[in-house]
Parts: structure tokens; C-alpha cells; sequence
């Protein structure tokens, strides 16, 4: 019988609970409480891909490398970016590892360091979007949009710091990915929404400065492998209508042509936190997908169960 397969995309956000918990042992106990969760999908049964963000970690890291300018060479932001899909996979690897012996699974998680294609004209290069680093008051954003940072007001929850964010066309190791899969290990991959390339006249390809939305690059990579399910985490249990607002509203459920008509609005999804969310579910079905489940991370089963999250499906039936 064959074993179902999903993606799931875990946030850059989702390894750091607050600014007071951003340290390497912080970060690797929320690894830890991630990977168990995943461990019991996989043990029922589900052959698993990860996807996950790096948002706050690639800003550290970024940042870190321009404070010793002075001593050491810069690190380009997509070395940056490679930096982070190293060791945030170390840490669910090692991890999930772990979980998965204590409840005698054999599945091996392996990490694989993945390029992904961006066409290099396009837009998003000229216009900056997608949130890196910690997150900041007004008047530090100020200072620092001084010192030629772009800035922007993440969703309600403070100042971030912005970078171009082009789409994602292709992923460069698709084939490795379905081979380790098909191989039953577990597959650590397009960490950070993958590592942005382009590629030249001669074929060959070259970094470029930039990050990838983690969740579009879930959606390519599940259409890629034929997963049978595309899992988002994030902060919240299911979705919701005017968040956090007074008439707020939880939905359980979702149509493609829904999905699509609340992201046309422009008002329900914040752009910084649930947009891309909602997208790459879009991008997913209309490419053929089954389903999309949106939740948080310690609700992953039972929304899997159909106990919880937020379903999106092509149609009611969930056809």
C-alpha cells in the first residue's frame, strides 16, 4: 500500500517563541517540541518532506556579518541563507532523529542543502518585502532605514527589516528530493524557501541577494513530489476572518475559489504573516494538489485527523 505524502512548512518564526528566547538552546528546544509532533505523523505512516523558514535566523546572520566587516570578510545573503538551512537542518535532523528512536521508528531524516531558481528580472528585486531579522520598535527602524536598511510595520507586531523576495520557478535538486523520499527517509529541504539562484546564458547558476517565502517553495516542492498534502504551521490553530478584531471569525474550512476571493480583498491576510500562507495553498491546489492544512505546530495531528486547522480544498467535498 502506498504511504501518503506530505509537506509540511514550518516558520523561521515558529523556532523563536519571543525576543527573549532568540539564543542557540532556545532555538534547539523548540526544535525539539517541533520534531515530536512531526515524529507521530510519520510514524502513523506519512512519508514527510520539511520546508522551513528562516526569517529572524538569516537576519542574524546578516547582521553578524556586518558587524565584523571590520575584521572579516561579508558574507553575501545568499551564503546567509546557506548558513541557516545548515544548521536549522542540524537541529530538526538531530532532533527528529531522536523522537523517532524513542518511539521505534527507523525512518532516517537526512538535510539537503537546496538551490531554487528565481527568474532574475523579476519585480521583487526592485521592491524590497520580505521580513528578515528581529523585530523592532519605530525609532530603531527609523535609525536604521538611515543606514539604508528598507523597513516596513510587520502585521501588528513591530518593524522588521525587508528584502527582495522573488517567486520561486524551480527547485534545482527536485530529483534528489524525490529519490530520498521515495527511499522512505525523511527530507529536510527548501530551508528558507531554498537558496535563490539564476541561472546564466551558459546554464550554470549564480547566488543572488534575496529570500525566498518558505511557503511558495512548500507549494512548488509539493507539487513537485506529488505530495498528497501540503501542511502550513504557524502561531495559530486554524485561520481566521478580521483577526483580531471584534467581529474575528475561525474557519475551518475553505474552497479554492474562497481561498482565492479573501486574498483578492487585500484586507483579511496580513502580508507579512498569513498572505503567503493562503498563496502558496492556492498555488498548491491549482497545480493539481489535494489539500492544504493550516495550523500550529502542536496541532498537526489532529488537524491531519480532520479534528482542527483550517482545510482548504478545490471544492466542499474536498475534491
Amino acid at each position: 500500500m502506498r504511504k501518503p505524502i506530505a509537506v509540511i512548512a514550518i516558520g523561521g518564526n515558529a523556532l523563536i517563541k519571543d525576543n527573549d528566547h532568540i539564543s542557540a538552546s532556545d532555538q534547539y528546544a523548540t526544535v525539539h517540541e517541533t520534531a515530536q509532533h512531526i515524529a507521530r505523523l510519520i510514524n502513523a505512516g506519512w512519508r514527510i518532506a520539511i520546508a522551513h523558514g528562516n526569517g529572524p535566523q538569516v537576519g542574524f546572520a546578516l547582521r553578524r556579518s556586518e558587524l565584523a566587516a571590520q575584521e572579516l570578510p561579508q558574507e553575501p545573503l545568499d551564503v546567509c541563507g546557506a548558513d541557516t538551512q545548515g544548521w536549522i537542518g542540524y537541529y530538526l535532523q538531530q532532533n527528529l532523529r531522536n523522537s523517532l528512536r524513542q518511539i521505534g521508528s527507523s525512518a532516517e531524516p537526512v538535510t539537503l542543502i537546496t538551490q531554487v531558481e528565481v527568474d532574475p528580472s523579476d519585480p521583487a528585486f526592485q521592491n524590497p518585502s520580505k521580513p528578515i531579522g528581529a523585530f523592532m520598535s519605530r525609532e530603531e527602524a527609523m535609525r536604521r532605514q538611515e543606514m539604508g536598511w528598507a523597513v516596513i510595520e510587520d502585521a501588528g507586531r513591530g518593524w522588521r527589516r525587508v528584502v527582495p523576495s522573488p517567486a520561486p520557478k524551480r527547485i534545482v535538486e527536485e530529483h534528489t528530493i524525490v529519490e530520498l523520499i521515495q527511499s522512505g527517509a525523511v527530507v529536510i529541504t527548501v530551508g528558507g524557501g531554498g537558496i535563490p539562484v539564476v541561472s546564466d546564458d551558459h546554464g550554470d547558476l549564480h547566488g543572488v541577494a534575496a529570500v525566498i517565502d518558505k511557503d511558495l517553495s512548500a507549494a512548488l516542492l509539493a507539487t513537485a513530489i506529488g505530495a498528497d498534502a501540503l501542511l502550513i504551521s504557524t502561531g495559530v490553530e486554524k485561520v481566521a476572518l478580521n483577526f483580531g478584531q471584534p467581529d474575528q471569525i475561525w474557519l475551518e474550512h475553505l474552497t479554492l475559489a474562497q481561498a482565492k476571493q479573501y486574498l483578492a480583498t487585500g484586507t483579511h491576510f496580513a502580508k507579512g504573516s498569513m498572505a503567503p500562507k493562503i498563496e502558496a495553498a492556492v498555488r498548491y491546489l491549482e497545480l493539481g494538489g489535494a489539500r492544504t492544512i493550516i495550523t500550529n505546530t502542536e496541532n498537526l495531528w489532529r488537524a491531519v485527523v480532520g479534528q482542527t486547522g483550517t482545510h482548504i480544498t478545490r471544492e466542499r467535498n474536498g475534491q
